[in-house]
């Protein structure tokens, strides 16, 4: 009986009738939860006084409602591990990040590598002091992890593109100090935001993070933490559960992974018809559409985002949108031939010239690095087979608006959440630190861009942070209830094209200023929520955050230095080894496009969110208030994205999100983060292990006979695959024949 209420109780509330939908509840609601909109992520049909708890099951089943402010958190320990692993991952992930094949040794590999050796460091290290600094000052505690972790930056930082592509494109190489002042304002410029958007964006407990849940569930797991929110039922301990579907994900990745690939790359359509390019364009997983609907790989069932951490209403907008402008409006355009679409396979992420080649930026430049005219109206137009838009900024003006307004004016001992008033007896970080970011890199900005040969006036700099600080909190709100990030990349781009076309090094320097301060800001914003639900003290988050990214950058620069000293034919496309730099050369390739076309799209998107929210007001109970610009912005993984990674991630969604999630609700509450944590650590972890040591090693040649086996190969050959990985189109030209006009 106690099961069956609790369920009844977090029905979702697409099922509510008009009377359950009175201002009375929308108020108490609003008490509860502080959100200012019709939020879809709470159930609103049985609504309690959470005084000591979160509103939301999802945060309630990840995250503890305690907190020990006596617990260490910033300890010696802490910086020493923390700054190793700053070093190490980050300059892995640079070495690796200009091969092909390539592997991204993730965050979630820091988590769970570091947990055994904090372990270690409280067990075996003396307990001696440091200038009055403690090296074991206490058992390994879950805050410690949490600030090790969230101090490791992963990825290669976006502004090592600029100088790759100075260096192999445009024969321009400047000195350490140019490099470093770019990488720097790009990356660190972004957090200068935070101070602001952390009142939008992390005290609010309607801004729940979902993929920052995985990593609560998994960091309270592998540390123990009880908490009322898991629920009482029985079985497996979430440990125990955790150990089990780590060690499953972690076997069976080896199979689709490297002794069954085609299990990944599930065409099975077009094996029946190998080179028919129509069913290629189809049903073709490398450069088609994708029909054939099958994977049994969790790395491509997740590649944009855990199906098990966003919220089902969110996925259901992405895949609508996935579905209307990939399978129902690109194959109309394309077999219609409009734009000339036939001649280009239907998905590449290859930029093309009228010979259907890899488009050749360095014939249409200047010694100046500047478009030269009359060389590209020899050459050929630019042809590009994906273009979308987006309605963000609308969409926040009309539904958040009132949010806006009220966060901006309350406290942090004022949110109706037991999270921001336990974090409210910590010290927030003063406004002047902020500020301190911001001029400092601001600063090294317009040195970089006035004192080496970048055609970037300081006025365009300026503009490039003006859209990226506009942009911060409404694609933040839609990130923090969506877990989808609208990227600013092509907006940037549009906006550059149009101030300074020809100018390829201001286009790139343009779309880093005002895509990556953004993304940082984000980035930053979501890692003080991490610490927010975990109880960690925002200033040293703040300083392990500024500090780690310092020195990632720098490590970064100077692994890239290094590779393009001491491997011979780096970035060319037949490197020995696989540095053939594919990311490198879309960078490139993007830095020349000055299109105006289509920006009619722009005016579509700024209209929709107004015709929705007048439909919603005529429509209160119906399902239109679920809709969200992610409907858009879904499909904008695509390219490198196909539908193997939308259609079964939709799926699975469905089934956990909604199924589970409503009928047993009790086996959600207490396993559903946790499953998606071990799924992502064990998949993660198996493809460190086959990469280094089953396919990095004597390049490539262990295992040969199975590499050569047939289900290791046949999602590489035939139409699809195409010559050269390049995909086959429908409409093949002959030798020196060229499409499209005759002149441009």
């Amino acid at each position: 009986m106690a099961e069956h209420s609790r369920s009844r109780a977090w029905t979702p509330h697409y099922q509510l009738t008009r009377h359950t939908r009175n201002s009375a509840q929308f108020r108490e609601s609003t008490a509860v939860t502080g959100a200012q909109f019709d939020d879809p992520n709470l159930a609103r049909d049985h609504i309690f006084d959470f005084d000591d708890e979160s509103p939301y099951p999802e945060v309630r089943s990840a995250v503890a409602n305690t907190d020990d402010p006596e617990m260490p958190a910033s300890t010696l320990r802490v910086w020493i591990i923390g700054l190793v692993w700053a070093v190490i991952l980050p300059g892995i992930n640079q070495f690796f990040f200009f091969r092909y094949p390539s592997v991204l040794v993730g965050g979630v590999v820091a988590q769970l590598m570091t947990f055994p050796i904090g372990r270690a460091a409280a067990r075996w290290v003396p307990r001696w002091k440091v200038f009055g600094l403690s090296l074991n000052p206490s058992p390994f505690t879950v805050k410690e992890h949490v600030l090790i972790t969230a101090s490791v930056g992963a990825g290669s930082a976006y502004a090592t593109d600029i100088i790759a592509v100075q260096r192999v494109y445009y024969k321009q190489q400047y000195n350490f100090s140019y490099q470093w002042f770019i990488v720097m304002s790009t990356q660190l410029i972004g957090f200068s935001i935070g101070g602001i958007a952390r009142r939008f964006l992390v005290t609010p407990p309607s801004m729940i993070w979902p993929s920052n849940l995985v990593n609560c569930a998994m960091f309270n797991t592998l540390h123990s933490q009880q908490y009322a929110g898991i629920g009482t039922r029985g079985g497996l301990s979430r440990e125990r559960f955790f150990v089990y579907a780590f060690l499953g994900a972690f076997s069976w990745y080896f199979f689709p992974g490297y002794l069954f690939q085609a299990l990944s790359y599930f065409s099975w359509v077009t094996w029946i018809r190998p080179d028919d390019a129509v069913i290629a364009q189809l049903f073709g997983y490398m450069h088609g559409m994708g029909m054939s609907v099958i994977t049994l790989d969790w790395s491509q069932i997740a590649y944009i985002g855990s199906p098990l951490a966003m919220p089902w209403w969110a996925q259901a907008n992405v895949f609508a949108g996935f579905v209307f402008f990939f399978w129902i409006l690109t194959p109309v355009l394309y077999f219609t031939n409009t734009w000339y679409a036939t001649y280009m396979p239907i998905l590449s992420r290859t930029s093309f010239d009228n010979e259907m080649k890899p488009y050749n930026v360095s014939r249409i430049l200047t010694s100046e690095v500047k478009l030269d005219k009359e060389a590209y109206a020899i050459y050929s137009p630019l042809y590009i087979p994906w273009v979308i838009t987006f309605p963000t900024i609308m969409h926040a003006l009309i539904f958040f608006r009132k949010q806006i307004t009220i966060q901006f004016r309350r406290a942090l001992h004022e949110q109706p959440d037991i999270h921001a008033r336990l974090m409210a007896k910590y010290p927030q970080v003063p406004e002047w630190w902020y500020l301190t970011i911001f001029l400092s890199m601001f600063a090294l900005g317009v040195v970089s861009i006035e004192v080496w040969p970048t055609e970037m006036p300081v006025w365009a700099f300026v503009i490039a942070l003006a859209v990226a600080f506009t942009y911060v909190v409404p694609v933040g709100m839609i990130q923090a209830l969506t877990n989808q990030q609208v990227g600013l990349n092509v907006i940037t781009e549009l906006i550059i094209g149009y101030a300074l076309p020809g100018r390829p090094i201001a286009m790139m320097m343009f779309k880093t200023w005002g895509y990556i301060t953004m993304a940082q800001a984000l980035t930053f914003t979501s890692d003080f929520k991490l610490g927010h639900y975990m109880k960690i003290p925002p200033r040293p988050m703040f300083c392990a955050q500024v500090v780690a990214t310092m020195i990632a950058g720098t490590v970064q620069l100077g692994v890239q230095s290094w590779m393009f000293t001491n491997i011979e034919g780096m970035c060319t496309v037949d490197q020995k080894d696989g540095f053939i730099c594919p990311g490198t050369e879309v960078f490139a390739t993007a830095s020349i496009i000055f299109s105006k076309a289509l920006v009619y799209f722009f005016l579509i998107g700024a209209i929709c969110p107004v015709a929705l929210w007048l439909l919603n007001k005529r429509y209160p109970n119906s399902a239109l208030r679920y809709v969200n610009p992610v409907i858009f912005n879904g499909s904008g993984y695509i390219p490198p994205a196909t539908a193997i990674n939308y259609v079964p991630w939709a799926a699975v969604g469905l089934t956990f999100q909604y199924f589970i999630r409503r009928r047993y609700f009790s086996w959600w509450t207490k396993y559903n983060y946790v499953l998606s944590a071990a799924l992502d650590a064990g998949t993660a972890m198996s493809v460190i292990v086959i990469f280094f040591c089953l396919q990095f090693p004597i390049n490539g040649r262990i295992g040969m006979t199975v590499q050569n086996w047939w289900g290791n190969t046949v999602p590489f050959q035939g139409a699809d695959f195409g010559v050269a990985g390049m995909g086959t189109p429908v409409r093949q030209l002959a030798e020196g024949e060229k499409f499209g006009p005759t002149s441009w």
